[in-house]
């Protein structure tokens, strides 16, 4: 088996509020291969981003980050001083953030914004960065490339502007790309033209890719492996196959059950829904957190639940697949 590019254990992350210590992110396991795409999936709030952010260092002072392990392909991300993320970020590792146009500087052209990466981390010429700036513009399918280097972010479109953050974390050719929510906000047409042309561009360029996203549809087009997240913990993990014709986490099935199937789901029959909240994460967490919105919750869901499943299909349930009958799933 080879080395992973990226591996994570145990990451956690709190905050202290006034109200106490938010415990957003706790317990996170995964690796991530070369060529491999694993999505994050999992409702708003449930730490999707803090976790990619704590990856890229990118977190605020007040949030306290621990893991027994972040190592980047033989870097260790938790020992790392400023200056050595400065050099991954951008360069071998880049992300395209929810929000194109509060992630692009309003201040500055499209083309400073993209020559700026490559003369950061390469020797070059700014000649060659302005050439390399038109040849990704063009590859994300943006026309009359040249001309676009003049503009300002806030004369393209939403989805121009999508595709000129895909083409800014690309400059470098970056090992590891981490895209959060990409297609936010864009119409169907556009979300299904940026999932294909970045699917394209990690095979091409033999990248690892983590797609965060809240959307189960654009996971089973795109990922090679699936964590799904809720309050904060990774309930299942496993190849995205197995994960949707096998789920075995009350949450991840509630999930599948909230999106119509063709040929499965009738026209103008009801989606199925989650009750509940999430819980606070203030103070001490104990047990399965969703334990509160689960209807096969019992007595000792209020103790630590252990990993089940198999080293490639892991969930945290007390119920196994076959525990769980279909009078007993959501509705």
């Amino acid at each position: 088996m080879t080395t992973p590019l990226l591996s994570v254990k145990n990451l956690n992350l709190t905050i202290p509020t006034g109200s106490g210590t938010l415990h957003a992110v706790r317990g996170i396991d995964f690796d991530l291969h070369r060529g491999e795409t694993l999505s994050i999936v999992g409702e708003s709030g449930s730490g999707k981003s803090l976790t990619s952010l704590a990856l890229m260092g990118l977190l605020g002072k007040s949030i306290a980050r621990s893991a027994d392990e972040m190592r980047f392909d033989g870097i260790d991300l938790l020992a790392a001083n400023r200056r050595v993320m400065r050099d991954l970020r951008g360069n071998r590792i880049a992300m395209i953030f929810q929000e194109p146009m509060t992630s692009l500087n309003p201040a500055y052209t499209i083309g400073d914004q993209l020559t700026e990466t490559l003369l950061l981390h390469r020797k070059v010429s700014k000649s060659v960065a302005r050439a390399r700036a038109v040849e990704l513009l063009e590859k994300v399918g943006i026309t009359a490339a040249e001309s676009r280097l003049s503009q300002y972010p806030h004369q393209l479109s939403g989805g121009l502007r999508q595709r000129v953050m895909i083409a800014l974390a690309l400059m470098c050719e970056p090992d590891l790309l981490i895209a959060d929510e990409p297609t936010t906000a864009l119409d169907v047409t556009i979300q299904a033209q940026i999932l294909r042309l970045l699917v394209d561009l990690t095979r091409e360029m033999n990248m690892a890719m983590i797609l965060i996203t809240h959307d189960l549809g654009v996971v089973a087009r795109v990922a090679d492996k699936v964590a799904v997240m809720y309050a904060g913990e990774l309930v299942e993990t496993g190849p995205a196959q197995e994960v949707f014709a096998t789920p075995s986490h009350p949450y991840t099935r509630g999930l599948l059950r909230c999106i119509p199937q063709p040929g499965k789901t009738e026209r103008g029959a009801p989606l199925g829904t989650i009750p509940g909240v999430v819980p606070s994460l203030i103070g001490e967490v104990s047990g399965c957190v969703f334990r509160t919105r689960c209807p096969h919750a019992r007595a000792e869901c209020r103790a630590e639940i252990p990993q089940y499943g198999t080293p490639s299909h892991g969930f945290r349930c007390v119920y196994d697949d076959g525990a769980l009958s279909e009078e007993g799933e959501f509705a």
